[in-house]
């Protein structure tokens, strides 16, 4: 049994406003695994002015940017150093599959030295050449922090999410209030321990385990600059009107239906065997998971067997077993969210390949749901359009490349993708037809130095790289 009964605020275990701990569910077997302060509005006001005072009068944006790398990249070989701890403590509250969890924390090293290299490279301050050499002024850029940072992630991979966010902040300058889900109290609990003992000055973070109300509280905050959010589309929309009102900096990474796109010509068994990563990784609750398989009409029935067979191999079980592909969902909640997809899809009369609604036998004591996989779907059913966040696979038919593509844009999201062909040049011209913040080619895994983020409904703004650290800087103009 772990057992937070403290909040991490500005940098210093302190009593919560409420003494109240939350139980954390196991979502295997929902026994009961830890036990958790949660923030109150009272904790993000302290979290809120503990920040304001640091960026405002204290150290850390007037560090040099080499000092505060130096600091994240403690913070960063921290983590290393615990990647199994932090793997075990994720597959225990969220559910998710230990190959998951694992395979995560080396995708984490990659996307913080892209982070440690966009810094390292940029100029945060540099004279421009002028337009005019006769003219006399004279003009230099500087690129300053934001401010106080609202960052805001969901459950399913916490980690992954956090570092997204406040590494970039950090190496900015800014100040950072961390508002976590609930369900993983623990593992961010642990975060908040690597972060201190890096080392980071009196102020400058935050971490607050907190429910959608007080998270509501965090984001409206007049003292935040800058809110950072990870989650639903239908949040993300709530948030851009608070920020857009109070006039704050906002950037938005939603939901995703994405296409997986089978050319003709695409070998059949290399797409299905990268299909099990890029369509049910992490239990099938991922943004960016290719959940609408689009097979050519004259070979579908043969794209839907292979998927058929492919689902129907997979281990569903304990995450904690290596064996595991697939866990439970998050919550009862969730679960009970993709059982009741699966039973619409049934009713908008699409043909159930594998799966269905019911509980995988021996399993019922935790929040399983049957992988499952659809066929003759239409891209009009509402399991075709909505983001369902669980191990559900539709199958749609096209009969030529042109309807491949529109039916691959016809979403209100734009997140992630990808495109199977022999041909991969040919495969890249298709790709650059896809409205897609993110297309990858023949299973191409996510690369960190590019910017990752959504056209359309998923989201607003860019992570990784240079360009997600730009998200967190405000550039100044001096003229001389």
């Amino acid at each position: 049994m772990i057992t937070y009964d403290q909040l991490f605020v500005g940098g210093s275990w302190v009593a919560p406003s409420s003494a109240e701990l939350l139980d954390i569910q196991s979502p295997h077997d929902r026994t009961v695994i830890g036990r958790a302060a949660q923030a109150q509005p009272a904790d993000v006001d302290r979290a809120v002015a503990a920040a304001r005072a640091a960026f405002d009068a204290g150290s850390w944006p007037r560090t040099a940017p080499a000092d505060r790398l130096a600091v994240l990249r403690r913070y960063n070989a921290l983590r290393e150093a615990h990647a199994e701890k932090i793997a075990e403590l994720i597959s225990a509250e969220n559910g998710s599959a230990r190959w998951f969890t694992l395979a995560g924390q080396a995708g984490l090293s990659r996307q913080a030295n892209a982070y440690f290299k966009a810094a390292e490279e940029l100029d945060w301050e540099e004279a421009l050449a002028p337009s005019d050499p006769a003219s006399p002024v004279r003009s230099l850029l500087r690129r300053e922090a934001v401010g106080v940072v609202a960052a805001v992630i969901p459950w399913n991979s916490p980690f992954s999410a956090a570092n997204a966010k406040i590494i970039p902040a950090l190496l900015a300058g800014n100040t950072v209030v961390l508002k976590v889900s609930p369900e993983n109290s623990l593992s961010m609990g642990f975060l908040a321990e690597l972060l201190q003992e890096a080392g980071l000055p009196e102020g400058v973070i935050s971490v607050l385990p907190a429910d959608r109300e007080t998270s509501e509280y965090l984001v409206s905050h007049r003292d935040v600059d800058k809110i950072a959010f990870t989650g639903s589309t239908r949040a993300g929309r709530r948030i851009a009107s608070i920020g857009g009102e109070q006039l704050k900096r906002v950037s938005l990474e939603l939901g995703g239906k994405s296409a997986a796109v089978i050319l003709p010509d695409a070998d059949l068994d290399k797409a299905v065997q990268g299909l099990k990563f890029a369509s049910l990784l992490n239990n099938g609750e991922s943004c960016i998971a290719h959940t609408r398989v689009l097979a050519p009409r004259g070979r579908y029935e043969e794209v839907v067997a292979a998927l058929k067979d492919l689902v129907e191999s997979l281990k569903v079980g304990d995450p904690g077993d290596p064996d595991t592909f697939i866990g439970p969902m998050v919550r009862p909640d969730q679960q009970q969210r993709v059982r009741d997809y699966i039973e619409l899809g049934i009713r908008e009369g699409a043909r159930l390949v594998t799966g269905g609604p019911q509980v995988p036998p021996g399993l019922e004591g935790g929040n399983y749901v049957t992988p499952t996989v659809f066929a003759d779907v239409d891209n009009t059913m509402r399991i075709a359009q909505e983001e369902i966040f669980g191990p559900v696979l539709v199958v749609i038919a096209y009969d030529d490349e042109d309807e491949a593509v529109r039916i691959a844009n016809d979403s209100e999201y734009g997140l992630s993708g990808g495109v199977w062909s022999a041909d991969e040049a040919h495969a890249l011209d298709v790709a650059r037809r896809i409205r897609t913040g993110t297309v990858t080619v023949n299973g191409a895994s996510i690369g960190f130095d590019g910017p990752f983020g959504g056209f359309k409904a998923s989201g607003i703004g860019r992570e990784y790289g240079a360009v997600g650290l730009a998200q967190y800087i405000e550039y100044k103009t001096v003229t001389v």
